[in-house]
Parts: structure tokens; C-alpha cells; sequence
């Protein structure tokens, strides 16, 4: 038997996304509280994520968000990372407030925050040993957010698009300045 990896290919994705998403699950969380949500996304949803992105930089005037829109659409698979809301009640004022009481709702743990960090990392750091290109993203991330791909309560989304191709497609990136029809 013969198997060509170009054929193949999709399939080696999926199995290396696998295996970042459990690099992701395991790395150390604050105070053990297991809060961080992971999902892959393919196919047509990475084309819903590049659509929110074209609304995204419509709104906020944000220019790159047409470039990774256009961007995404060259990933064979993308990682999703946030995590639920939870004060992890340290009072640590690292969030910029004395007490966690004293923290308005909208913002966010920064216990929460640096757990969706160590997650990234560990997760990029595994796709890296797997040699599968990658790239953090917080906008398709914040896209991933609105269209609440991990849940309506989950925040501080990062997307990890992956790509196995002959060159990484998530570095030297040309700007956009407009929308193409």
C-alpha cells in the first residue's frame, strides 16, 4: 500500500489537533480550577469565523481583521481556547481592583486570563513538536467569541489556525486595506 500524504493530509490535521487540544486540557491551571474550554473547528465553520471577522473589521475600523478574515481561510483546522468567567477569589488585585468584590463583572479574572495563556502556549508548543504551523490569533479568536463557538459564556478566545503546507501561510501576511466581493 501506498499513502500519499497530500491525501491523507486532512486527516494528519485532525489527529495532530487532537493531540494539542489534550496539550491544552493538561497545562497547569490557577488555583486547579479546570475553567478553560477547547474546540476544533474545520470546513464551514472556519468560513463563518472569516465571514464575523469581515463584521468585525467593519465595525471597529479594524484593517488586519480583513487580512486574517482571508487569512484563516487557508487553515486546514483551527483551535479555539477560552475560558469560562470565575473569580477565582484570591483578592490578588492583579485585575487592577483591591478585591475581587470590588471587580465590575465585565471584567475579567485575570487568573482566567493567564490560564487561556499557559493553555496557548502549551498548545502551540505541542503543534510546534508536531511540526504543524500555526499562529495566535486573538481576532479570529474575538470572532469566535461573538459567535460563542465555546459557549455563551465563555470568554478570552484565542484561535490557533493550523496549516501543513511547504510554508507557514500565517506569517509574511500582505495588509488588506478593503473588503474583496
Amino acid at each position: 500500500m501506498i499513502l500519499n500524504e497530500r491525501t491523507i493530509r486532512q486527516e494528519s490535521v485532525l489527529i495532530a489537533a487532537q493531540q494539542i487540544m489534550t496539550a491544552a486540557r493538561t497545562a497547569p491551571k490557577g488555583k486547579g480550577a479546570d475553567i478553560i474550554e477547547i474546540a476544533t473547528v474545520t470546513g464551514e465553520d472556519i468560513r463563518r469565523l472569516s465571514d464575523e471577522l469581515l463584521v468585525i473589521a467593519e465595525e471597529k475600523d479594524l484593517k488586519f481583521c480583513l487580512r486574517d478574515a482571508d487569512n484563516i481561510l487557508q487553515a486546514d483546522a483551527i483551535i479555539l481556547i477560552g475560558t469560562r468567567t470565575k473569580v477565582q477569589g484570591l483578592n490578588c488585585a492583579h485585575c487592577g481592583f483591591d478585591t475581587c468584590d470590588a471587580k465590575p463583572d465585565a471584567t475579567p479574572c485575570a487568573i482566567n486570563t493567564v490560564d487561556v495563556g499557559i493553555a496557548v502556549g502549551s498548545a502551540c508548543a505541542t503543534a510546534a513538536d508536531l511540526r504543524v504551523d500555526t499562529r495566535v490569533m486573538f481576532s479570529a479568536g474575538l470572532a469566535a467569541q461573538r459567535l460563542q463557538m465555546l459557549g455563551a459564556d465563555v470568554g478570552c478566545v484565542m484561535a490557533i489556525p493550523l496549516s501543513v503546507t511547504s510554508k507557514n501561510p500565517f506569517f509574511d501576511r500582505k495588509p488588506k486595506t478593503e473588503k474583496t466581493e
